[in-house]
């Protein structure tokens, strides 16, 4: 079996694009190595290569070690393993007109009935044909009538409205039948069925662009990232939502490395007295060492965190991360702020609600004293003014932010105090290390008196929580 795409040459034969596929893998930051390509291999000698559902649960199976790497994979599969070539075939065509036009009403019709059915082979059939009909762009770049065409998912959308067949369908399904729970059990259904539609065309135009294109260019940009590389300042609503579901299994990991890490430091520093007076027995060669009882603290945390803007969503974050790591430490703290710092440690506490609790933070604290813009000067004032002893002796701070000032004082003084009396401090910064000191930006200053970390990702922010955790 060859697959003849661009960037695929066929004399590679099938072992050369397995290869290629797993290279696409290692790119996009899926591990994938030796053993699973063999394993991958071996996957494809068994199974039937005419049955795609199948084959790509098994590369699945053998490459993946973890769930938040599915979307990447069956994104780069459906480009290396194509369902179709060209406009494909199928039973399901589009409706034309007598003068060359395609036929939207009729079209539309059959996208209704088959909607109202569920049949999702004929759906896919249906999303293949109307791609091939309506979705050439003729817009700049096309390259003319022998160049590479371009394929718009949005113009075939646009054309066909699926979105706009809802209460037909509805009519259709229920009928005389008024009953209100069956109408809102129907009504998510078909518009399940309209968003796989969708799915359908997008996935189909992708295909048939990279086709025409190169898998490799339109990888660039139709690959989605995972959840630890997407970068907390430019997260969409549905990441930041897939973000918040990956922090209790994050959590679990970084404890458990955290309990190997413990066990390997359980020994504390020689006890030199002990041990020469155990070397006694020995000629005084120091046989048998002693060890200082190790005797591991576990410190108190105060969390400051702006929760202004975009920020809110890495604050967010970060804060449910510590809510689930709050056994490592004695004690924990939360302060947010904007202008002004006020306590939410309660809205932390075990048991809540923690889904929509960055909107009872903003709803329930007094944060704002002006105009609503971050003021972090104000903030370390009001946190001293008003809680003199939250940090002390035995304290970790940590401030979460950007130091981003919007041009007030930044208050260095008040800053260089509270790290005087904490035992740790450290800064957590989600804006890339290029930006800090740029406009409005304190960062650099405030780097100057604490650590101060990149935390853009979930994967920065790991490594440097796992670094901190007290042991």
């Amino acid at each position: 079996m060859t697959v003849p795409l661009k960037n695929g040459p066929p004399e590679h034969g099938l072992p050369g694009h397995l290869v290629d596929f797993v290279s696409a893998l290692r790119r996009h930051q899926v591990p994938v190595g030796p053993g699973e390509t063999v394993d991958a291999a071996a996957v494809l000698g068994a199974v039937n290569l005419l049955r795609r559902d199948e084959l790509r649960e098994g590369l699945a199976s053998a490459v993946l070690r973890r769930s938040g790497q599915r979307a990447v994979f069956d994104t780069l599969f459906d480009l290396y393993f194509p369902a179709a070539l060209g406009r494909g075939h199928g039973d399901v065509e589009v409706p034309w007109t007598p003068d060359g036009q395609v036929d939207l009403d009729s079209l539309r019709d059959i996208l209704a009935d088959l909607l109202r059915d569920g049949d999702d082979a004929a759906l896919r059939e249906l999303a293949r044909a109307v791609v091939d009909a309506l979705g050439q762009a003729n817009g700049p770049g096309s390259g003319g009538p022998n160049g590479p065409r371009n394929w718009s998912a949005y113009q075939v959308l646009r054309q066909v409205s699926p979105e706009t067949l809802l209460a037909g369908i509805l009519a259709d399904l229920l009928g005389e039948n008024k009953d209100a729970f069956a109408e809102e059990v129907a009504r998510r259904e078909i518009r399940q069925r309209i968003a796989e539609f969708r799915k359908m065309v997008t996935e189909e135009v992708r295909r048939r662009t990279a086709e025409t294109r190169g898998r490799d260019q339109v990888a660039k940009t139709a690959v989605p990232k995972q959840a630890e590389q997407v970068e907390f300042l430019s997260a969409y609503a549905d990441q930041l939502a897939q973000l918040r579901r990956t922090v209790h299994p994050l959590a679990r990991r970084l404890a458990s490395r955290l309990a190997v890490r413990r066990k390997h430091a359980k020994r504390g520093e020689i006890d030199m007295r002990r041990t020469l007076r155990r070397s006694m027995s020995t000629g005084g060669v120091p046989m048998r060492p002693a060890y200082r009882t190790r005797r591991p603290g576990r410190p108190e945390l105060v969390v400051l965190c702006d929760v202004s803007g975009s920020v809110a969503g890495f604050s967010h974050f970060t804060l449910l991360l510590v809510q689930a790591l709050r056994e490592q430490f004695s004690k924990v703290r939360v302060f947010a702020f904007v202008e002004r710092a006020d306590e939410v440690t309660h809205l932390f506490e075990p048991g809540n609600d923690l889904a929509n609790v960055m909107t009872r933070v903003l709803r329930e604290a007094e944060l704002v004293t002006f105009d609503g813009h971050s003021d972090y000067g104000g903030a370390l004032a009001s946190l001293v003014e008003h809680w003199p002893d939250a940090v002390g002796p035995r304290s970790s701070l940590l401030i979460l932010g950007d130091g981003r000032t919007n041009y007030r004082d930044p208050n260095l003084s008040v800053l260089r105090r509270l790290i005087g009396q904490a035992r740790h401090s450290h800064w957590l910064n989600p804006e890339p290390r290029r930006q800090w000191g740029s406009g409005d930006s304190a960062a650099l200053r405030y780097a100057e008196l604490m650590p101060m970390h990149e935390c853009r990702t979930v994967a920065q922010l790991a490594d440097v929580v796992e670094s901190l955790l007290p042991v």
